[in-house]
């Protein structure tokens, strides 16, 4: 067969088969995504029958990582990323580190060098993005508290490894790779540009581009053309990654969410994210047959022991690592438990460094192939840790003492000062959540002179309120002791809202257990979700696009009466 048809062979072997083994992967309750990276597997090099091209898969997926991370940044903005520096900064930094040495540690241990066993723990130290964003927007948490502190986690991991594969090349030969060794100028030199080329860009986005992307996006809607829009924000999402990292050595994820923080600006960001969705979706399912396609099978049979080893790290090591360091930063076991989840696989960053590595001659063959082996491993097992999250909360809720402790601990956040005033503590509303809904709600209260009281996630949320003197507690709004605090018992109406939908429902049980006459308001991103609610018991479910379309139908039928 011709060549020149190798891109039609590669999509159409990658999209159908994924189809057929994600079908399958689901009528067995697995994950779609394990069928996709077997897909990739059957069409890979290493097992026999068709090969599709796997440097055109490789491209295929790159392209998927760039709109996935578009996508995020159309929901994340950088108030979002800068309220979980706190948590995000140091843990990312600390758990990466520990991770690593546990990577040296084992590759150490099977007789590798210095240089070899550090590209190993790094390759080991750094999660998916991909993989993330996917499980985080299949349980709705993506615009959660909990949610942005997983991306924010990633981004600053994201952020360290732009200048890990910078410094490598240069380094390689001081760990004994292929790469003559530079002198101590040389090295500081490159990190020194390499942090002025990231902050460069970082500012000319901040400064110029969430002033120019979104007029331009108005400019292209303003024709009223839905092809040109898609066009628009499709080349905006590819051409800024592509030009972040010829102009400026950042990576192609990293512009590409850069670019839609920054699109996010525009009031047609929403419509922005829904027009790249179906693109994201099918580029996301090449991304992982392409990684199925790098997996050589033969390494579970040849080196079963040492790819169980790598396993380890990645499923517990990493995540017992992150869940010890959330605790130890005084956030709720809910976040620690959902964090360590997020962070129990590998994958994009983690093949580039691989195959530099490689290049440099600073890690051997099997190298290469226990990373895969574990990043399809994690890949294919973290959906399942994501389910897990609720039933072992629960269990070591009921069955630990100690972790009853954790949560209980004396935190001057936690429970409300003893000089709040009375007429706070007594048919206030107790709002959680103090997100962008929650704080228009927030402003309506203080304008009606209503008393409420904030039950937020966030510590520096609830520091930055108390400064203010209004009443906020810390904590997991779904741990009854969080809604004592906030004294529900007395309360005459429960608000709801954060988008963690799911997490509702054992606050709402907690407040009409202790009041069962309160009032509670809910709020949902979509009609089934409401209708779940609705169905429990919820009281009133305020959904988005419901609530919308009734106040502009009010608006209009107000403007069409009679005589006006």
């Amino acid at each position: 067969m011709p060549h020149n048809v190798s891109l039609i062979n590669t999509i159409a072997a990658g999209l159908g088969l994924a189809l057929i083994f994600g079908f399958l992967a689901t009528k067995l309750r697995l994950p779609a995504l394990v069928g996709y990276l077997l897909a990739g597997v059957v069409i890979g090099p290493f097992t026999p029958g068709f090969v599709a091209d796997a440097a055109i898969a490789a491209q295929l997926a790159e392209i998927g990582v760039m709109l996935l991370m578009f996508g995020v940044g159309l929901h994340f903005s950088l108030d979002d990323l800068l309220s979980v520096r706190k948590i995000a900064l140091p843990g990312a930094v600390v758990q990466m580190v520990v991770a690593t040495l546990m990577g040296m540690g084992l590759a150490l241990w099977w007789g590798w060098g210095m240089g070899p066993a550090l590209v190993f723990g790094i390759s080991l130290s750094v999660a998916s993005t991909v993989v993330l964003l996917r499980a985080l927007e299949s349980l709705g948490i993506l615009d959660s508290f909990t949610g942005r502190v997983a991306v924010g986690w990633l981004v600053v991991e994201d952020l360290a490894m732009v200048l890990v594969l910078v410094l490598l090349p240069p380094l390689a030969g001081v760990f004994g790779g292929t790469q003559p060794a530079g002198n101590d100028t040389s090295i500081w030199q490159t990190l020194g540009l390499t942090l002025l080329q990231v902050g460069g860009f970082v500012a000319l986005m901040l400064v110029v581009g969430r002033r120019l992307f979104p007029w331009v996006l108005w400019q292209v809607t303003r024709t009223g053309s839905r092809e040109l829009f898609t066009l628009c924000v499709v080349a905006a999402a590819v051409s800024i990654a592509f030009a972040s990292a010829a102009l400026f050595g950042v990576s192609f994820a990293l512009g590409a969410f850069f670019a839609g923080m920054v699109l996010r600006e525009s009031e047609f960001s929403h419509r922005a994210a829904e027009e790249s969705l179906p693109l994201r979706d099918a580029f996301a399912v090449l991304f992982f047959v392409s990684v199925g396609m790098l997996f050589d099978p033969s390494v579970l049979v040849e080196r079963p022991l040492q790819v169980l080893a790598v396993v380890a790290i990645i499923l517990l090591g990493k995540s017992l690592a992150a869940a010890l360091l959330v605790i130890a930063l005084r956030y709720p076991l809910n976040t620690a438990l959902t964090v360590s989840a997020s962070l129990a696989q590998i994958g994009e960053f983690s093949f580039i460094l691989v195959g530099l590595g490689a290049a440099l001659g600073l890690l051997p063959p099997e190298g290469q192939s226990l990373v895969l082996a574990g990043a399809l491993i994690s890949i294919a097992v973290n959906p399942l840790l994501f389910k897990a999250i609720a039933p072992v909360q629960g269990f070591l809720r009921a069955r630990s003492a100690f972790v009853r402790h954790l949560e209980a601990r004396d935190d001057p956040l936690a429970e409300l000062p003893t000089a709040t005033e009375e007429r706070f503590l007594s048919r206030q509303v107790v709002l959680v959540g103090y997100g962008r809904v929650g704080r228009r709600i927030a402003q309506a209260l203080t304008n009606a002179q209503q008393p409420f009281v904030v039950a937020e996630q966030n510590r520096e949320i609830v520091e930055r309120l108390r400064e203010q003197g209004i009443p906020a507690v810390y904590g997991d709004a779904a741990d009854p002791a969080v809604l004592v605090q906030a004294h529900v018992a007395r309360a005459r109406m429960l608000v709801i809202a954060t988008p963690d939908a799911m997490a509702a429902r054992p606050m709402i049980d907690t407040a009409r257990t202790l009041n069962p006459g309160i009032e509670v308001a809910v709020r949902s991103h979509n009609e089934e979700e409401a209708q779940r609610l609705r169905d429990d018991g919820a009281g009133h479910v305020f959904l988005g696009e419901a609530e919308l379309a009734e106040a502009m139908v009010r608006h209009v039928m107000a403007r069409a009466e009679p005589g006006r």
